[in-house]
């Protein structure tokens, strides 16, 4: 609250879209604040600050975590736009970056709209056969969309979870996770679990099999792995018309898509089963937000209590907001989630400045770094090597590495960045894909800026393979 005193406040687009999800007009909302409607409009229209005590009110009328209100929270954020704008279809435009921060901070709906709009565009040109670019939306694309639309946080599928965590404590007290979920599959569902060996399984790390009721897991998984995959069938057993009523509500653009979001939703709801809200969020604090801590506690893997900490949203408990990212080592991303805000790529890989891929060279040894992004953010990062679930003839095992993160500001909360000097770190910057990051000049970069043309000088040699124009 020190700096919002200091400084003035213009939330105008934020008051607004708060105001929106609230379902609320102006006067009802002047009225449960206690202030004018017309005092109500020029905030939200920008020509008057939001004072402290307007927040303060805010805070404790609607339940709001004041830090939300200064995230770009909308549908299009700052970085879906600027991918947006690069595209050659808007070359010429040179859209500044102070209007597209605006048009996503004050006018959302607007930013919404354009961006489905360029989306709706790229889809078409993919279709005819014309070059494709920022925006071809794949399913796996809209889910991951759709599920950072909310933050990475479902309310009623963590309530879920912790009530089933509960009654399965008390159907068998101190047995272990996989052997409560077992007996419980069998009792109330008549469902029975086996392990089998790899060369029946062939390529199923899990199988449900309806006829005779059976769930059949491969002899490779993990004891972690093998409890996700038992929480995951008990997720579908006891809660499915939940999980389909939230996957319909969704409104996919098509039935492989709602399927994927579905089985997206199961996993958070298995995971909530295995990692209860409550408990977890609890530890989490208590411990620095130590992983291995969380992992022997609730039995879980690296990777499930480092995802588990991307959802912890409830506004009476909060965790610290990460962002975690998960990448082979060709560079191919296959997971990108954020309960706060970070600058992802929507299309192309990661920074190579980033230690995220440098920890293939120490396998399953955390590194840390603190990295600063071309606005200037920063942040505190965590990456680590994890196995791969399953194997196949080509798997060597270490083939992923795990990328977590948090906004500097929290770093003195985790117990990993003890003994490091915060408020005068040693930082590294980096940008977004290469072919949208201006930073110059960078000897890793892989591609130029594909707004920026190429600077080709036979006379001199850069330290970047591809120095461009305004670099």
């Amino acid at each position: 609250m020190d700096a919002a005193t200091d400084r003035k406040l213009f939330l105008g687009g934020r008051l607004k879209r708060l105001r929106r999800d609230l379902a609320l007009t102006q006067t009802a909302m002047a009225g449960d604040l206690g202030v004018s409607p017309s005092y109500l409009n020029h905030i939200e229209r920008n020509q008057r600050p939001v004072s402290a005590q307007l927040l303060l009110r805010l805070a404790d009328t609607y339940d709001v975590d004041l830090r939300t209100l200064g995230q770009s929270a909308g549908p299009a954020s700052e970085a879906e736009l600027a991918e947006a704008f690069a595209d050659s279809v808007f070359q010429g435009l040179a859209v500044p970056r102070h209007e597209i921060v605006q048009l996503a901070e004050d006018q959302p709906a607007a930013a919404d709209a354009l961006l489905r709009l360029y989306r709706a565009f790229a889809d078409r040109r993919a279709r005819d056969g014309a070059e494709t670019g920022p925006g071809d939306d794949s399913p796996s694309d809209w889910v991951r969309e759709y599920v950072q639309s909310r933050r990475n946080h479902f309310p009623e599928l963590d309530t879920l979870g912790e009530t089933l965590a509960e009654a399965l404590a008390a159907d068998a007290p101190g047995e272990p996770f996989e052997t409560r979920v077992r007996a419980r599959l069998q009792t109330r569902h008549g469902l029975t679990v086996r392990t089998l060996p790899v060369d029946v399984m062939v390529e199923w790390t899990r199988r449900y099999d309806p006829h005779r009721k059976r769930l059949l897991l491969s002899e490779t998984l993990g004891p972690a792995s093998r409890a996700f995959a038992v929480a995951f069938q008990l997720a579908l057993s006891e809660h499915d018309a939940e999980l389909t009523a939230l996957a319909d509500a969704a409104a996919a653009p098509d039935e492989p898509t709602r399927r994927l979001l579905k089985v997206s939703l199961t996993n958070t709801l298995a995971a909530a089963i295995l990692m209860p809200y409550g408990p977890f969020q609890r530890t989490a604090e208590e411990t620095g937000y130590d992983l291995g801590r969380l992992q022997a506690r609730f039995g879980v893997s690296y990777e499930q209590a480092a995802h588990r900490l991307t959802t912890l949203s409830r506004p009476t408990a909060r965790g610290v907001p990460f962002f975690l990212m998960r990448v082979d080592q060709a560079g191919n991303i296959s997971k990108r989630f954020a309960s706060g805000a970070f600058p992802f790529s929507r299309f192309g890989g990661a920074c190579p400045r980033w230690r995220l891929h440098s920890a293939f060279r120490t396998p399953g040894r955390v590194v840390t770094q603190i990295i600063e992004t071309p606005d200037g953010g920063r942040w505190f990062t965590l990456a680590r090597t994890v196995d791969r679930q399953g194997h196949d003839a080509f798997t060597e095992g270490q083939d992923l590495a795990i990328g977590l993160g948090c906004e500097l500001k929290h770093a003195h909360r985790l117990t990993y960045a003890r003994g490091l000097d915060l408020t005068a770190p040693e930082v590294t910057p980096i940008g977004p894909a290469c072919r949208l990051c201006h930073r110059h000049p960078c000897a890793e970069r892989a591609a130029p800026p594909i707004d920026r043309p190429l600077v080709v000088d036979d006379w001199a040699k850069s330290v970047s393979p591809y120095p461009f124009a305004g670099g």
